[in-house]
């Protein structure tokens, strides 16, 4: 905004902080910002309202702030959500029946807490007065949208290039890197293992359903592991069922059954020997 303001050569844009506490808060990264307006209040004339929550939103509850988000969205201003800023939006009872997007780490939990909203693996969302964006850098990508819904794609352009941003991406564009780059491997055998892996963990997927999605036998799969992850198919599959059950434990309010249950163990018992062999193996290397 600063960026349109300067290029523009008039104020196109104003903005405020406010926070639950208001006065000075520290952000995850340490930095202190000064709030300037009260929670319950809020300058005449708001267009957009964004919330940025980090860390764990899961746990934030704070009925005084869902009810100015709500009473800011029946002003008519539009509300997005930033990261897992669109928990709190959910919380507040902003996004039932709509469609959002936030950060890939939370949507596990936020798919159990939330059935009835419709989330999107997207950079950022736009679905009339809500705006729900993934956070990190897909952040520019979603203001360089709205500039050049306000102001035209020509000062979105010079934006971006302020920013040394070379690509204006579109909102329905990955979060995640593809996998081929995120596991250095180009072989499709492998790489539509991994995706089936990624897409089964509620369900898992047994060797020789895994071995058909690569036209190999189980033999042959179990070696391509070995020579291209460095790795057996079991460990990899077992470490990304704990990841997410480490996730959902973080972020949601699941049982430790129904945390069992969304990540393919028989039950919690069977889910807590295996975070101990995993601690056992990592203390023993």
């Amino acid at each position: 905004m600063r960026a349109a303001n300067t290029l523009s050569g008039c104020t196109l844009y104003e903005w405020w902080h406010a926070a639950p506490g208001g006065g000075t808060v520290r952000a995850s990264n340490g930095i202190d910002i000064l709030t300037n307006v009260e929670v319950g209040s809020a300058k005449r004339g708001t267009d957009r309202v964004f919330v940025c929550a980090g860390g764990n939103p899961a746990t934030f509850v704070d009925p005084d702030l869902f009810a100015w988000l709500r009473a800011l969205a029946h002003g008519g201003a539009t509300i997005g959500g930033i990261s897992g800023g669109p928990y709190l939006l959910a919380r507040a009872g902003l996004l039932d029946g709509r469609r959002c997007t936030l950060h890939w780490e939370h949507v596990p939990a936020f798919e159990e807490s939330f059935p009835g909203i419709d989330v999107v693996r997207s950079l950022f969302e736009v679905e009339d007065k809500r705006v729900t964006c993934s956070g990190g850098i897909a952040a520019l990508d979603m203001m360089l949208h709205l500039i050049e819904r306000d102001h035209g794609p020509g000062l979105a352009a010079g934006v971006s290039d302020w920013f040394l941003h070379n690509q204006i991406r579109e909102g329905l564009s990955p979060q995640r890197m593809d996998l081929r780059m995120r596991f250095g491997v180009r072989d499709p055998r492998l790489l539509r293992v991994l995706a089936a892996m990624e897409g089964n963990l509620e369900a898992p997927l047994s060797k020789e359903a895994l071995a058909g999605l690569a036209n190999v036998s189980t033999r042959q799969l179990e070696r391509l592991f070995r020579d291209l992850m460095n790795r057996s198919l079991h460990r990899h599959y077992l470490d990304l069922r704990l990841d997410r059950a480490h996730q959902l434990r973080r972020e949601s309010s699941l049982s430790a059954a129904e945390i069992a249950a969304a990540t393919g163990f028989l039950n919690s018992d069977e889910l807590t020997r295996a975070e101990r062999r995993r601690r056992d193996l990592a203390a023993e290397s």
